[in-house]
């Protein structure tokens, strides 16, 4: 501006000022916040398609959000993903979040990008638990909320019912009045339509639009020149390397411009920006600069964290991080030793298992890594099974090959030096003819029913109930009602020891010798429980085999053939008849096994197997084990 007098400065700053202000009307940043299944994914599509992101000759995937081969077969989104679209002259970023608990840091860190949320609810389920849970997120942040009561198209829709019960909800989480004065709109995802009022039908998604950019407000800008921005998520390029993600609070940022990161330690570091980002669909579109209020992604730092502050220079001051849930469930990922290692997957060593729930870390920031006494067992904490049953799944299409342990609860001492765990809130659906049965599940896992209601053929159940509780209830109780219980939980609080949970009362049918599994031994060994393998498969000594109809665990050979004879015997001419084995998958080998158990998890395989695999070892073991405790006791 040099050559300009003081009143010409002023006025060219207050048309920059107002061409900015102007820009800053024009952004929305949204989150869309729901229940498992209730429809977050399929709408985020329909907004995509319908807003004119795509071509109308391009082919695109339907739930094109679950980008994950596991999100797409588990029908979850696990992973927080951004987009973007416009709306005529308004520019909308969207998140699509998960529902699931177990992945709430996800949620958690969504929450610095945004300025509104859509609540996604079924219009016959109404509120569950993850709705509560990343509602209870969503208004703690300050999030301006939208209701969007969905599937209003299914035969047993109660809109006005369902409208109600979210109300009750905001008022339970201590909605502030302005988030209570929430607008509503009726939709239906699958069909692509939404509507204001259920007495005046709708084609489209005209009126969500509308809403979108109405009743969410622009984004909330610092009153300062300086650039900030706070890492909400990370991304890695093999061209570019790490990629930064969050939301600009305030500046501007060009590519070239020498940056600074503030670490979370308090250590800085300075790097030139190599590229910038944002979104047009799904596609990250690169940029040359971007101000205050959008959602972009940087380029240039190779060490940077969830969390920390990317800044104009080392004077600004960091964000705070909010701090997130604990973790409350631990798991020991090790190297698999067993016979079989290394003769299907290619990643087998410490270094590399290290190496990847290091990454892992990087980016999930509910997600933390132990090293323990063992340099080839490593101890991950987090905030449910699924969570690291998730890592586990995806190691091992990866080529990893890895030693699971059974998942185990985080246990603190009070300030009192007392033993402390962690609760859950619990919100279970039954059938009425299951309750008596479901009821008994549950008193067998310390769970405090603390409300019961009656909803026609149903009956929805809540109550406290330790984290150890949790752990296999799933199985049991889809196993008890056949299929047809509804269970979702989340974190409560810390408190005292409540006493022993057993959960498997079965021991383990183990087999003694490796080899190949005979028809003619595992006919025999059937009659002594449960099997989970087939005849031709191949075992090693220690491995699990089958279910014991028996408390203790049975050492059995699945490998014995049958001696051959010049006799004919009675049952010469007789096909052997083997009952189907127990098929199980990686969640449900983990609420299987023991604690002196193993999941052995390869790419093409799921085993289960004693830590110690020679019985005489084992023996051993167990009677050392059992010496100290009589010494203790005593």
């Amino acid at each position: 501006m040099e050559g300009l007098d003081l009143s010409q400065k002023i006025s060219k700053l207050r048309g920059f000022a107002e061409k900015f202000e102007a820009f800053m009307e024009k952004i929305r940043n949204i989150a869309i916040i729901a229940h498992i299944d209730h429809g977050k994914t399929t709408l985020v599509d329909c907004l995509l398609n319908q807003s004119g992101t795509f071509r109308s000759n391009q082919h695109v995937e339907e739930r094109m959000m679950d980008s994950m081969d596991l999100e797409r077969e588990k029908g979850i989104t696990i992973k927080a993903k951004n987009a973007a679209f416009k709306y005529k002259d308004f520019h909308i970023n969207i998140i699509d979040t998960p529902g699931h608990a177990d992945f709430g840091g996800e949620v958690e860190r969504t929450m610095n990008m945004i300025d509104g949320v859509l609540l996604l609810v079924d219009a016959v389920e109404g509120p569950q638990a993850q709705t509560r849970f990343v509602l209870k997120k969503a208004l703690e942040s300050g999030a301006r909320p939208m209701v969007i009561i969905n599937k209003i198209d299914r035969d047993s829709a109660e809109p006005h019912r369902v409208l109600d019960e979210v109300f009750e909800l905001f008022i339970s989480l201590n909605a502030t009045d302005e988030q209570l004065d929430f607008a509503v709109i009726y939709a239906s995802a699958k069909s692509g339509m939404a509507m204001l009022d259920l007495d005046h039908p709708n084609d489209d998604m005209q009126p969500l639009f509308e809403a979108i950019v109405k009743q969410i407000p622009p984004p909330k800008i610092e009153d300062t020149p300086d650039f900030r921005l706070l890492v909400s998520n990370l991304d890695y390029s093999d061209y570019l390397g790490r990629i930064a993600f969050g939301k600009i609070l305030s500046g501007k940022v060009k590519t070239g411009e020498t940056i600074v990161c503030l670490h979370g330690d308090g250590s800085k570091s300075s790097s030139k920006i190599s590229a910038l980002f944002n979104f047009e669909g799904m596609k990250r579109i690169q940029i040359k600069e971007a101000s205050a209020g959008d959602i972009i992604g940087i380029c240039g730092f190779n060490d940077i964290s969830i969390g920390e502050t990317i800044a104009s220079n080392d004077e600004v001051t960091s964000v705070p991080f909010v701090p997130l849930d604990p973790p409350t469930i631990r798991m020991e990922i090790a190297v698999n030793d067993g016979p079989f290692a290394g003769m299907d997957g290619s990643l087998i060593t410490a270094r590399q298992i290290r190496e990847r729930l290091e990454r892992e870390t990087r980016t999930n920031i509910s997600l933390k890594v132990n090293p323990t006494d063992a340099p080839n067992i490593f101890e991950v904490q987090g905030r449910g099974e699924m969570q690291i049953a998730v890592i586990v799944e995806e190691m091992r299409r990866e080529g990893f090959e890895l030693l699971v342990s059974k998942p185990k609860v985080i246990y603190r001492k009070s300030e009192d030096g007392k033993l402390q765990e962690p609760f859950e809130k619990v919100y279970i659906q039954v059938p009425n003819e299951y309750l008596g049965d479901v009821l008994k599940v549950l008193a067998g896992r310390r769970c405090d029913i603390s409300d019961m209601e009656h909803q026609g053929d149903e009956v929805s159940l809540e109550g406290i109930i330790p984290t150890r509780g949790l752990i296999g209830i799933e199985g049991d109780l889809i196993n008890l009602t056949r299929g047809h219980s509804n269970a979702t939980h989340i974190f409560q609080h810390y408190g005292p020891f409540c006493g022993e949970i057993k959960h498997r009362r079965n021991g383990a049918l183990v087999s003694l010798e490796q080899g190949e599994t005979t028809a003619y031994a595992l006919n025999m060994i059937q009659g002594r429980g449960k099997l989970l393998v087939r005849a031709g498969e191949k075992v090693y000594q220690g491995m699990i085999i089958g279910e014991n109809a028996r408390e203790d665990d049975l050492t059995v050979n699945p490998c014995k053939p049958k001696k051959l004879t010049n006799m004919r015997s009675q049952g010469d001419g007789k096909g052997i008849m083997l009952e189907p084995p127990i098929v199980m998958t990686l969640e449900k080998s983990l609420e299987y096994i023991s604690d002196d158990e193993y999941l052995e998890a390869t790419p093409n395989r799921l085993r289960l197997r004693k830590r110690i695999l020679d019985e005489t070892m084992r023996k051993r073991a167990s009677y050392k084990k059992a010496g100290i405790q009589a010494l203790i006791t005593a």
